[in-house]
C-alpha cells in the first residue's frame, strides 16, 4: 500500500510542476557560441561534399531519412525500417511552432509489418493545430491477459491486421491553450488465435475477442491541449498537457458503444541557461475506459498510448487493464559542446488495474540509458539508441527523435 501511494505521488509531480509558469516563458536561454554539428556535417566532411550555396531565403523544410536494421527487442526477430521525418514552418518562425511529418515503414522478419504516418501541423502564429495518425499494420503480437500479475511465460500469440485513422483539429483559445474536435477509427481485422485456445478463453474477456472476427470502433473525440514547447521533435524547456475524451457509438459504425479518457502531461526543465543541453524531462499519463464494453485490443495497454513510446525496458502490451497509469523521468545531457553527441538516463514505472477489483495493485519499474546522435541540427532531430531493463526482460531500441 505504501509503495502504491509513493508511486502515485511521483506521478503527480509533473502536474504540480506543470501548474507553475512554463520555463520557456520565464527563462531566456543563451545560445552556445560553439558551432553546432550533426551527422550530416560528418558525412559531408568524410566524402568531401560541399554544402549548397546559401540561399537568399531561409530553408523551410528539414528532412531526416534514417534507414536501418536492428533487433526488435519488443517483439523478437530482426526489424528493418526507414524513418523519414520532415520538420517545417508554415508561418513566421518567431511565432509559429515547427510542424512535423513522420513516415516509418516497418518490417519484421517474423511476419510483422506496418505503414505508420504521423503529422503535427501548426498554422501561422499557432492559430490552429492539426494532428494526424494513420496506420496500416499486420501485427502478430503476444498478450499477457488482464492485470499486472502474469508471469513472463503466461503469454498468448494473437494475429490481426490493423487500420487506424485518427484526425483532430484544435483552435487556439489563448497562448499555448487549444480546444477542438477529432475523429478516431480503429479496425482490428481477422483476429486469430494460435492453437486450440482462443483469445476469449485465454483472457476471460468477451468484447472484441471472438476468433476470426473483426473489432470496429468509430467515434468522435473532445480535445484540450496546452503546449508551450517550440519544437516537439526535440523538446526544450516548456510544458505539454493533452486531454482526449473519446465517444464511440453504433451510430458512427462501432460494434459496441464505449468511451475512454486519456490524460498526458509532460514537463521539460532546463537546468542551466547556457552551454550544452542539460535537461530534466518528466512524463506522466493516465488512460482509462469509462464503460464495460471496450474491445480487448482497445483497452489501455503499455506501449499503446498515441505515440507508442512508453514502456522502454518492457515488451509492448506486457500489461493491459481497464485503467493504466504511467510515469517516466529522463535526464538529457550533451556530451560534446557542438551538440553532436549526447546521452540520457531514464526510469519509468507503470501499473494497470486488476480485473477482479479494478484496483492498482502491482507496480512495475524499469530503467535504462541511451546515446543521442544529432542527425539534423536544423530540426533538432536525434538518432536515439536506448537500452532498457526490467524484471525478466531487457531491450534495445533505435528511433529517430526523442521518446517524449
Amino acid at each position: 500500500m505504501v509503495k502504491g501511494l509513493s508511486v502515485i505521488v511521483l506521478c503527480l509531480i509533473p502536474a504540480m510542476v506543470l501548474a507553475q509558469q512554463p520555463v520557456a516563458d520565464t527563462i531566456s536561454i543563451k545560445k552556445d557560441t560553439v558551432p553546432q554539428r550533426d551527422v550530416i556535417d560528418i558525412v559531408r566532411s568524410l566524402f568531401k561534399i560541399k554544402p549548397r550555396q546559401q540561399a537568399t531565403e531561409r530553408k523551410k523544410i528539414y528532412f531526416s531519412v534514417f534507414p536501418t536494421s536492428t533487433t526488435d527487442g519488443r517483439s523478437g526477430g530482426k526489424a528493418l525500417f526507414t524513418s523519414t521525418t520532415a520538420g517545417f514552418y508554415l508561418g513566421d518562425e518567431a511565432t509559429t511552432n515547427l510542424s512535423s511529418f513522420t513516415f516509418t515503414p516497418y518490417f519484421n522478419l517474423k511476419g510483422r509489418y506496418g505503414l505508420p504516418i504521423r503529422s503535427n501541423i501548426w498554422l501561422n502564429n499557432n492559430e490552429w493545430n492539426i494532428q494526424g495518425d494513420t496506420r496500416l499494420m499486420v501485427y502478430p503480437q503476444y498478450t499477457w491477459g488482464l492485470g499486472g500479475n502474469q508471469g513472463p511465460e503466461d503469454k498468448f500469440l494473437v494475429n490481426y491486421n490493423y487500420l487506424r485513422f485518427y484526425q483532430s483539429v484544435l483552435k487556439q483559445i489563448k497562448p499555448y491553450f487549444y480546444a477542438g474536435l477529432g475523429y478516431n477509427l480503429d479496425y482490428y481485422m481477422d483476429i486469430e488465435s494460435n492453437g486450440d485456445q482462443n483469445l476469449r478463453k485465454f483472457t476471460g474477456y468477451k468484447y472484441g475477442t471472438a476468433a476470426d472476427q473483426d473489432a470496429f470502433s468509430s467515434g468522435i473525440t473532445l480535445n484540450l491541449l496546452y503546449d508551450s514547447r517550440k519544437n516537439s521533435i526535440n523538446p526544450l524547456p516548456g510544458a505539454y498537457a493533452n486531454i482526449v475524451y473519446r465517444v464511440n457509438a453504433k451510430a458512427f459504425g462501432s460494434h459496441t458503444d464505449w468511451r475512454s479518457l486519456y490524460i498526458d502531461m509532460r514537463k521539460y526543465v532546463q537546468l542551466t541557461n547556457s552551454g550544452p543541453k542539460n535537461v530534466l524531462a518528466f512524463w506522466a499519463y493516465y488512460w482509462t475506459t469509462l464503460t464495460p464494453r471496450t474491445p480487448y485490443l482497445n483497452l489501455p495497454s503499455l506501449g499503446w498510448e498515441p505515440y507508442q513510446r512508453s514502456g522502454r525496458g518492457f515488451p509492448q502490451s506486457r500489461y493491459r487493464g481497464d485503467r493504466l497509469v504511467y510515469f517516466e523521468t529522463e535526464y538529457r545531457r550533451d556530451i560534446t559542446r557542438n551538440g553532436l553527441l549526447g546521452f540520457v538516463v531514464f526510469a519509468n514505472v507503470n501499473s494497470v488495474t486488476e480485473p477482479e477489483n479494478h484496483a492498482f495493485v502491482y507496480w512495475h519499474p524499469a530503467a535504462g540509458t541511451g546515446l543521442r546522435f544529432k542527425f539534423n541540427k536544423k530540426a533538432g532531430t536525434n538518432i536515439s539508441l536506448d537500452y532498457g531493463v526490467s524484471k525478466n526482460f531487457s531491450s534495445i531500441s533505435l528511433n529517430l527523435g526523442e521518446a517524449f
